[in-house]
């Protein structure tokens, strides 16, 4: 830890408990410097008036220079996320004007070919199935139809059931403001309905670890209340956005979940509806993106309707002992 860290919980500590905030927190420091120590009159007549502008430029220069580099790594990652936007829509357009009908090249039609013959050979439960039910049929048995069925997903989902669904950055568009989110951080930008240009003297934004307040000067909070999960306060931060809108952003302390809504007030959008954002197998070690490897392999054979990894591998063993074995008669058994 650095050296000026140290006291950082003490200080922290101290100031989440005088209300009059930081004009309060300058009062007892200095009432502090005034008691106890020799800090205005140990040294020469505007020493200490020195010191403190000198120490005042050196953090204030700190300061600027870290919200510079926050401001441009956000405006970085907005300017990916719209990217990444403008591609998926695309995408999407691409798509819905592609032809439903498409003529497979000589290839695709040996593959697709290939993929029938091999599931020629694989008894069909369903076939059997509805043999099943054409006897019940026959004899006046109805069939019980099975909970669930015939059912949309928000039907099957009775915990999806009033929720928003998630506009297109994983958040909401309220009234008052829109949100947006990705698993490491969330951003809110609150617009306000003023003739003049908004300046950071303003407004009055307290962002705490599990609690937030924005509101104009002399006007009532646009946005406070407990929120709904932890968020790192040293690692969040707020601008003033074109003179007329305080976009806040948050850096999330559980980078696994996502967020349904800001504060607890707010309306829950669905969470089982949100694009989450393409990850890179070269970002994860070794073990885990060989496990991640092989589940989307396996599930590419599945929707071939080809043999999984382990159904391979089960085949090669199951071919390997009828092989060390001739003298076995394997004809009547059946394998899955």
């Amino acid at each position: 830890m650095a050296e000026d860290e140290k006291f950082d919980g003490v200080l922290l500590n101290m100031a989440t408990q005088l209300e009059g905030g930081v004009p309060q927190l300058l009062e007892v420091l200095f009432s502090f410097l005034s008691r106890k120590t020799d800090f205005y009159i140990g040294g020469q007549q505007g020493q200490a008036k020195k010191m403190l502008l000198e120490k005042f430029s050196k953090y204030e220069s700190q300061a600027l220079a870290r919200q510079a580099e926050l401001q441009a790594e956000r405006e970085e990652e907005e300017k990916r996320r719209q990217e990444k936007l403008k591609k998926k829509r695309e995408e999407e357009k691409a798509a819905e004007d592609e032809p439903k009908i498409k003529e497979l090249t000589d290839e695709e039609a040996e593959r697709l070919q290939q993929q029938l013959n091999e599931k020629k050979d694989v008894p069909e439960v369903g076939v059997e199935a509805e043999a099943v039910k054409e006897g019940a049929a026959e004899n006046g048995v109805e069939e019980e139809s099975k909970p669930g069925e015939n059912k949309s997903d928000d039907e099957e989902d009775e915990d999806a059931k009033g929720k928003l669904k998630p506009n297109a950055g994983n958040g909401a568009d309220l009234e008052k403001y829109s949100w947006t989110q990705t698993l490491e951080e969330l951003e809110v930008v609150i617009p306000f309905d003023v003739k003049f240009k908004i300046k950071s003297k303003d407004v009055i934004v307290v962002i705490e670890k599990k609690h937030v307040s924005v509101k104009l000067k002399g006007h009532p909070a646009v946005l406070e209340g407990e929120l709904q999960h932890d968020l790192k306060v040293e690692e969040s931060t707020w601008t003033i956005e074109d003179g007329k809108a305080v976009k806040l952003f948050f850096e999330k302390v559980n980078k696994m979940e996502w967020w349904s809504k800001v504060v607890t007030t707010d309306p829950e959008i669905n969470t089982k509806k949100v694009t989450p954002e393409n990850s890179k197998l070269s970002d994860l070690d070794g073990e885990t993106r060989g496990v991640v490897e092989k589940m989307m392999y396996d599930q590419r054979q599945r929707e071939m309707g080809l043999p999984t990894s382990e159904d391979q591998k089960k085949k090669d063993i199951m071919a390997k002992f009828m092989g060390a074995h001739p003298e076995m008669d394997f004809s009547k058994c059946k394998f899955n």
